[in-house]
């Protein structure tokens, strides 16, 4: 005699299957959107990275350079997104073949120095300076 057992194999139906492959991919889109977004506000409220090449760079692209001191607003010479901040420095001459050394500092508003550099400059259109026997203050 042979006894058979039955079993009842129950398993998901592809129906089933099928919402919950839905339900993930909307609970996975949703999270990286969220993820995504919170990035985005982090980065917006991120200050802008402030290097005194900027500003070397900025004053630079006049084809004169005088020995002397100047200062000015950061956010003016380069955009609105360095508000608060200030920039100095001093124009040195260093050979007589019109060589300039830039000194710059950057502050930020409650005069605390960010950045300071140190640049060289070869700008042969600049009028003489003290080592080229310049007598006359500029």
């Amino acid at each position: 005699m042979k006894i058979r057992v039955q079993t009842k194999a129950r398993g998901f139906t592809l129906l089933e299957v099928m919402f919950a492959v839905i339900a993930f991919c909307t609970a996975t889109v949703a999270i990286l959107a969220l993820v995504s977004q919170s990035l985005e506000e982090a980065r917006h409220l991120q200050r802008p990275m402030i290097d005194t090449g900027l500003v070397a760079s900025a004053l630079s692209l006049t084809n004169k350079m005088v020995e002397g001191s100047f200062s000015g607003d950061l956010d003016d010479l380069l955009g609105d997104s360095y508000k608060g901040y200030t920039y100095s420095g001093v124009v040195n001459e260093v050979q007589t073949n019109k060589l300039f050394e830039m000194d710059i500092a950057i502050q930020s508003g409650n005069q605390t120095v960010v950045s300071q550099g140190s640049y060289l400059f070869y700008v042969p259109a600049s009028p003489a300076g003290s080592l080229d026997g310049a007598t006359v203050a500029r």
